[in-house]
């Protein structure tokens, strides 16, 4: 059996996004936000890559709901698939804490899109395109 360590996810996962309704919606019993040290996030075909890297990527922390843990594996593997499950230290926001958590890190033959500025997935769409300091903004 797996070690049952909590989730570390950073993209379509996380509170808010159309993957956790899906998959994660009773499942869990904690979701706090973390950060992960020497990784980088890139876009995707509508969801991020995660890769290692001189970088920080924000993410939460999901914890198993009692008597879900091994439906939860099943389910993030299975959408997972092209990841590999990486157990990584995360840093817990609200206090610091280093937290063993496992994290889906793409595979190296993954062809990456931009990189995701700060790390975080949440945020994309409401940094400034830094490609194009020039280009009118639309209100």
């Amino acid at each position: 059996m797996t070690e049952e360590l909590p989730f570390f996810v950073y993209g379509t996962l996380r509170p808010g996004e159309y993957n956790h309704d899906r998959f994660l919606r009773g499942r869990t019993a904690a979701e706090e936000p973390a950060r992960l040290a020497g990784a980088l996030l890139y876009e995707g075909p509508g969801y991020p890559y995660l890769v290692r890297g001189a970088g920080r990527v924000a993410g939460e922390l999901i914890s198993a709901a009692p008597g879900h843990y091994e439906a939860l594996v099943a389910v993030l593997d299975l959408l997972e698939d092209g990841y590999a499950r990486q157990a990584c230290e995360v840093v817990r926001t609200r206090d610091g804490a280093r937290v063993r958590a496992w994290v889906y890190v793409a595979a190296s033959a993954v062809r990456l899109g931009e990189p995701i500025p700060g790390g975080d997935w949440l945020r994309r769409r409401s940094l400034p395109d830094a490609r194009l300091p020039d280009a009118p903004r639309t209100p």
